[in-house]
């Protein structure tokens, strides 16, 4: 694949509209723990019942693609995450990630999994939020996104409730989605008890990694961290 963008728009006439840069610890994934730049751009199709990020809908500044990079640029971390919202929403979401990772960053992306992963750069991991019933989403889910999917890629699934575990539990044996890449169970803060989640994990000897959100651990539910 091409990455020099000789035949692309220049940059600075791509926008994206940004709800904030932000540089912090990563919370999530395997990369938990990791200083990381965070762009989190604005507008997102779904309304999951858990959102922390509603701030996120709508507003916003019209960035380009330059003016991301340049801020990007003057933090000083070699991880940047793509989130949202829901990024692959804005069009030039996949140029922006192509032009991260041609600058030598390690770039993930955090994406509904209800738009279609296709024009990701493969470079990118990209960490795919199955949506449980609990969401109220999950009819949004865009299954053929699985086989677009890599070893270097991530599965998640937030899960509300005990029916969420079982239902995610179905999902990942039945299409065994650990032999895709990482599957992670993360439980919404403040619903279901990290532990719980463990003990269910534990009986059921699923092969998942448990995920807790270690920046609401350390900062609460303050935005931009």
């Amino acid at each position: 694949m091409n990455h020099s963008f000789a035949d692309s728009p220049a940059l600075d006439t791509l926008t994206l509209r940004v709800t904030e840069i932000f540089y912090s610890l990563q919370g999530e994934t395997s990369r938990v723990g990791l200083p990381t730049v965070f762009v989190r751009l604005t507008g997102c199709p779904l309304r999951c019942g858990y959102c922390d990020t509603a701030y996120a809908f709508h507003g916003g500044v019209a960035l380009s693609l330059a003016a991301i990079l340049h801020q990007v640029a003057a933090y000083p971390a070699r991880y940047v995450t793509l989130t949202g919202g829901e990024p692959l929403a804005q069009k030039h979401a996949p140029v922006l990630l192509q032009r991260l990772a041609d600058h030598g960053y390690s770039v993930s992306l955090e994406t509904s999994g209800a738009l279609d992963i296709a024009p990701v750069d493969p470079r990118i991991s990209k960490i795919l939020d199955l949506k449980t019933p609990g969401s109220g989403e999950s009819a949004r889910n865009l299954w053929s996104n699985l086989a677009h999917l890599t070893p270097h890629d991530e599965i998640k699934f937030v899960i509300c409730d005990e029916s969420d575990y079982q239902w995610a539990k179905e999902q990942l044996l039945a299409r065994q989605l650990d032999a895709l890449c990482p599957v992670l169970f993360s439980p919404v803060h403040g619903r279901v008890e990290p532990r719980q989640l463990a003990d269910w994990i534990l009986r059921d000897q699923l092969p998942v990694r448990l995920q807790v959100q270690l920046h609401k651990l350390l900062w609460g539910e303050a935005p931009g961290r």
